[in-house]
C-alpha cells in the first residue's frame, strides 16, 4: 500500500547524530510514512546503525559508494513511493508533529509546496527562523515575489523545511544536480517552483537545524564556487522571467539581481543570529523519562495534561499565543465564563498568577472582554478557538491509539458513567 509521505535521510559519517534524527521520524504522531535512509559510503559506524533501523517495516535502507548528498537524494527519489516527499539531514531532527502539520496543511489547501518555520540550534541554544509572516495559500507569482524580497535566504533555499508533491517531481524528472556542491538545494527548489501552482506557509517551527556546517570557501575550489553561483543565478533569473510578464520583470529586475550580492557572501545562504533565543528543551512541551514511567492517578492525570498541551501547542504557535493563553481560551469556550477567577484557574489548570497574565494578554488582543461578572469571548477569537478545539480530536486519537471502533464506543460509554458518578458525588 502506498504511504502518504516518503521521508528521505542521506547519511555520511553521522554515527553521533543519526539515532536522534531517525528516532524523531519513527516517533512521529503521523504514522502513514516510509523512511528512506541512504548511506553514502560512510566509513564510521553509520552503516551498521542504518541496518539496525531496517527491522522497522516503515524503514528502507540503501547503501551506495560515496557519491555525495545529491546522489544519495536522487537514489531515494527513484525509490520513493509516497504521495509527498519530506527531506531531513542526518545531523538534524524534527518535532513529533512535523509530518502531520505539513501533510495536513498540504491537503487542507491543496498545496503543491508547504514551507514551514524551523528552529536553529547552536550548541544548547535554540531560536525560531521564519520569513513569511502570514499563513495562507499563495500563487506562484505571490510566492516568487516574497522570495525576491529575501534573495538567497536560507528559509527558501533548503529542502528540509518543506513538503513536496512527488507527482510533480516525477512528471518533470526533477533531480539534484550531482555536479555542484553549493546551493544544490536551492537549484532543485527553483526548478520545482516552475511547475508548482499552489504554495502555503506554515508558521509553526517543525524542524531543528543544527548549525555545524563549515565555511564554503574552505570546502570547495573558489573559481568553481563562483561558476556555480553564476549558474544558480541563471536558474533564479529564468524563474522570474517565466513567472512575470515582461513589464513586471523589468520593474523588479534590480531586486532579482540582488541575489548576486547576497550570494557573493562566503557560505551563501546562512541564517543570521536570531532573537528570542531559548535553552534547548524549553521551546516545546517536554516530558522527562521519569514522568513517563511514574505510576498512580496523579501521574496519569499529569501525562494526560501534557499530551493535551502537546496537541494544543502547534495552534498556539500558529496564532502567536502562549500555552497558558491557549489553555485559558479553551477553558473559556465560545460561551465565555461566569465563575470566579479561582474556578477559572482550576478549570484551565493554571496558577492564579498565570491566569491573570493570560487574561491580560487575551484582552490586549481583543479576544475577550469583561461584562459585569462574565468574561465574554469576542468574534476575533472564534477562529482561534475553533482551531484549538479541533486539536482535541488529535488528543483523543492519540489516547485511543489502536482501539477498535467498538472499544472506543465502550470506553466513551464508561467515561460518561464515570463523569455522572463524579458529578453526583460532588453535589
Amino acid at each position: 500500500m502506498q504511504p502518504s509521505v516518503s521521508l528521505i535521510v542521506p547519511v555520511y559519517n553521522a554515527q553521533d547524530t543519526l539515532c536522534r534524527c531517525v528516532d524523531s521520524v519513527l516517533h512521529q504522531r503521523y504514522t502513514d510514512f516510509e523512511l528512506l535512509i541512504i548511506d553514502d559510503g560512510s566509513t564510521d559506524n553509520s552503516p551498521a546503525l542504518c541496518d539496525q533501523y531496517a527491522t522497522d517495516p516503515r524503514v528502507r535502507v540503501f547503501h551506495q559508494k560515496n557519491a555525495g548528498v545529491s546522489a544519495a537524494r536522487n537514489l531515494a527519489l527513484s525509490k520513493a513511493q509516497g504521495q509527498y516527499i519530506q527531506f531531513l539531514d542526518s545531523d538534524d531532527w524534527i518535532t513529533p508533529d512535523a509530518t502531520l502539520m505539513l501533510l495536513r496543511t498540504a491537503e487542507t489547501h491543496s498545496a503543491d509546496l508547504v514551507i514551514s518555520d524551523f528552529y536553529r540550534v547552536i550548541g544548547e541554544r535554540v531560536s525560531i527562523k521564519g520569513d513569511i509572516e502570514e499563513e495562507g495559500v499563495m500563487s506562484r507569482e505571490e510566492y516568487a515575489s516574497r522570495m525576491m524580497d529575501n534573495p538567497a535566504d536560507f528559509y527558501y533555499g533548503v529542502l528540509w523545511n518543506k513538503l513536496y508533491r512527488r507527482e510533480i517531481i516525477q512528471k518533470h524528472h526533477l533531480q539534484m544536480d550531482e555536479e555542484i556542491n553549493w546551493c544544490e538545494d536551492f537549484l532543485f527548489n527553483l526548478e520545482y517552483i516552475r511547475y508548482a501552482q499552489r504554495f502555503c506557509a506554515l508558521n509553526i517551527p517543525i524542524y531543528y537545524y543544527v548549525k555545524t556546517k563549515g565555511s564554503l570557501v574552505s570546502q570547495a575550489n573558489l573559481s568553481k564556487t563562483i561558476r556555480t553561483k553564476l549558474t544558480t543565478f541563471e536558474y533564479y533569473n529564468r524563474l522570474y522571467q517565466e513567472v512575470f510578464d515582461e513589464e513586471t520583470y523589468e520593474k523588479h529586475r534590480l531586486k532579482v539581481y540582488r541575489f548576486l550580492v547576497d550570494a557573493a557572501k562566503d557560505g551563501g545562504v546562512l541564517p543570521p543570529p536570531l532573537p528570542g533565543v531559548k535553552k534547548l528543551g524549553e521551546e516545546r512541551v517536554q516530558l522527562t523519562s521519569e514522568a513517563l514511567a511514574e505510576n498512580g492517578i496523579m501521574a496519569d492525570a499529569y501525562r494526560d495534561r501534557k499530551l493535551l498541551e502537546r496537541c494544543l501547542e502547534p495552534v498556539a504557535l500558529q496564532y502567536e499565543l502562549s500555552l497558558p493563553e491557549a489553555l485559558l481560551l479553551l477553558a473559556l469556550g465560545k460561551d465565555g465564563f461566569s465563575g470566579n477567577r479561582q474556578e477559572l484557574s482550576a478549570l484551565a489548570g493554571l496558577s492564579r498568577t498565570a491566569t491573570l497574565k493570560a487574561l491580560q494578554q487575551l484582552r490586549s488582543k481583543d479576544f475577550i472582554q469583561n461584562e459585569k461578572k462574565q468574561i465574554l469571548v469576542l468574534p476575533p477569537a472564534w477562529p482561534v478557538l475553533s482551531a484549538l478545539e479541533s486539536t482535541i480530536q488529535d488528543w483523543k486519537a492519540l489516547r485511543y491509539g489502536d482501539f477498535t471502533e467498538e472499544e472506543i464506543e465502550q470506553y466513551r460509554a464508561l467515561q460518561r458513567r464515570v463523569r455522572q458518578n463524579v458529578r453526583n458525588a460532588l453535589r
